[in-house]
């Protein structure tokens, strides 16, 4: 009995597809993380070619990295790289809004470099960005590999097909669930324990939207659950906490808690 379950398992170890190790993977998002941002760095680069021989080095380990991914590539390994790496710019572009929103938006952050170097959201925000660019160009499995990665050290999970806007944050961060096909729009502010979920986990409804809208300016507050794909949260609204949506939300509205014994949700203009 033994003898036959290890012969099993290493069968299976022989025919498993040979892909690139979760620890691989984020050894070059820690690598180029450094790279980006100085403020995740502790290396001082003494001239602009070591620099330059570092961010090589990063660049070659995401092409040994998608070379383990060859059979399931629509390009081949070099080229996505290439692609990938083209868009490193606005990507950081991005990230800088988002530490700039987050900033602005948390009266306990100091400054910029508080909120990269010690942030979970901005961490997970970081992660997440990368992480669609290879969504964007249908590599698959590492982009889970980081998302899920980032989720397990600051516990906010980020779907990396998830689409987000412009200067987003999410503050203290534990228990953000944002779903597969959740759509942000920009200067969206979300606080612990938001889900951003679906109506259905039935299998057949995979490839439907199935996760709600956030429009622009909308502010969401810890543990409100939003749910379902055809819900739409308007343009500068305020959902506080505890709430639970199944539908959708006008422009300018607020939706509360209120209450003891029982809930209920209020919706308000808001003024201006």
């Amino acid at each position: 009995m033994k003898e036959a379950f290890i012969k099993n398992l290493y069968q299976a170890h022989r025919e498993a597809p040979h892909i690139p190790s979760p620890s691989l993977v984020c050894n070059w998002l820690n690598h180029l993380l450094e790279l980006l941002f100085p403020e995740f760095s502790d290396h001082r680069y003494q001239n602009l070619r070591e620099f330059e021989h570092h961010f090589q080095s990063t660049q070659l380990e995401l092409v040994q990295i998608l070379d383990l991914l060859d059979d399931d590539l629509s390009e081949d390994a070099e080229t996505l790289e290439q692609r990938f790496s083209a868009q490193l710019s606005q990507v950081r572009e991005l990230l800088i809004k988002d530490a700039q929103a987050i900033l602005k938006g948390d009266p306990a952050a100091s400054n910029f470099t508080e909120v990269i170097r010690t942030y979970p959201g901005f961490y997970a925000i970081a992660v997440y960005r990368l992480a669609h660019e290879f969504i964007k160009l249908n590599i698959p499995l590492i982009p889970r590999v980081l998302t899920e990665h980032a989720h397990g050290k600051t516990g906010i999970d980020i779907h990396p097909a998830a689409r987000i806007g412009e200067h987003f944050c999410i503050d203290h961060g534990t228990g953000v669930v944002i779903g597969e096909t959740v759509e942000i729009g920009n200067h969206v502010k979300l606080y612990q324990g938001v889900t951003l979920g679906a109506l259905s986990v039935k299998k057949e409804m995979a490839q439907t939207k199935r996760h709600p809208t956030i429009q622009d300016r909308v502010v969401i507050y810890a543990n409100a659950t939003i749910l379902g794909g055809e819900t739409v949260i308007g343009h500068d609204s305020i959902i506080g906490g505890s709430v639970w949506l199944t539908k959708s939300v006008a422009p300018h509205c607020r939706i509360y808690y209120q209450g003891y014994s029982r809930q209920r949700t209020e919706t308000e203009e808001v003024e201006g």
